[in-house]
């Protein structure tokens, strides 16, 4: 499809809440397994690994374990998403001379800046919930949470907007440059494999290029989302800031901490991108399809 016809900010709105929901699907229980790796204390781990947590996990909570806290990024997703691809779009049209010109990467890069710099504000608080409903089975007591609306409700009695908003800064550290490098990779293989002017839907090439874009993403992500999931899954007064997280981590445990979960992360990546921009590109071609001019 052509760069005119993506131009639409409906559309884009659209289609872009639709490739989240597919993204949520299909990645959570891998998001699962890299937080509780992530936040599990390096001084008496609970899991030796990725393959061990899920065995942990499927053993002792059962199988929908692995789907705990996906309530609160499916909500999240459409409009989190929805905003990625309205804010990746206006930024190539803020750069564009005229809707079909193909912009350069480093210009595409800065229209996936301002993509995750748009979307901090829903990912924030819903990364926070997310991060204490998935962690909160895998340490030892009973549940403090009953769910979404507990957690909410139970930040904001804690520490009102400032709680439910905490990690917003490092969730924006995370996004604006690994939002940069998912919509440039997408763009760049996509052209490389079908040329500038994409007019017709290939399935094989949007699988291959969304599930690589998510690979790009998490290479540039994941040292500030180790950093990120410590601040949000944490109780309140244990850091300071992200800074703190930083400072304690590279200390207590050495830069290879910023690299925890990176096997769930990469494993989730390729698959749960690849369905996020097959379902973009579908509900975008049907769009176009049936409202060309919208």
């Amino acid at each position: 499809m052509s760069e005119k016809q993506r131009a639409s900010e409906f559309k884009n709105t659209f289609a872009g809440g639709f490739g989240g929901m597919c993204t949520v699907v299909v990645g959570h229980p891998f998001d699962t397994i890299k937080v509780r790796l992530q936040t599990q204390s390096s001084s008496n781990p609970i899991y030796s690994g990725a393959a061990d947590c899920v065995k942990q996990t499927v053993a002792k909570e059962g199988p929908r374990a692995l789907y705990k806290g996906m309530f609160a990024p499916l909500m999240a997703s459409s409009p989190i998403f929805a905003l990625s691809f309205v804010g990746f779009g206006l930024g190539k049209k803020l750069q564009q001379s005229h809707p079909d010109e193909a912009v350069g990467p480093l210009k595409l890069a800065a229209a996936g800046c301002l993509s995750g710099l748009m979307t901090t504000v829903i990912m924030a608080p819903a990364e926070r919930a997310k991060c204490l409903l998935q962690v909160q089975a895998a340490n030892s007591g009973p549940a403090k949470y009953k769910g979404l609306t507990d957690v909410v409700l139970s930040l904001y009695r804690e520490g009102g907007l400032r709680s439910i908003f905490r990690g917003s800064a490092a969730t924006a550290a995370r996004d604006v440059p690994a939002s940069a490098a998912y919509f440039a990779s997408y763009e760049l293989i996509q052209r490389g494999l079908q040329g500038p002017d994409r007019t017709q839907l290939s399935i094989w090439s949007t699988l291959f290029a969304g599930g690589m874009a998510g690979i790009c993403n998490w290479l540039v992500a994941i040292p500030m989302d180790v950093v990120k999931s410590r601040l949000q899954a944490a109780p309140e007064g244990r850091y300071t800031g992200a800074i703190d997280v930083l400072k304690q981590l590279l200390k207590n445990e050495g830069p290879i901490a910023l690299y925890k979960g990176c096997v769930p992360i990469l494993l989730r990546s390729f698959p749960a991108n690849a369905a996020c921009f097959m379902g973009y590109e579908l509900a975008m071609s049907g769009l176009n399809a049936v409202a060309p001019s919208l």
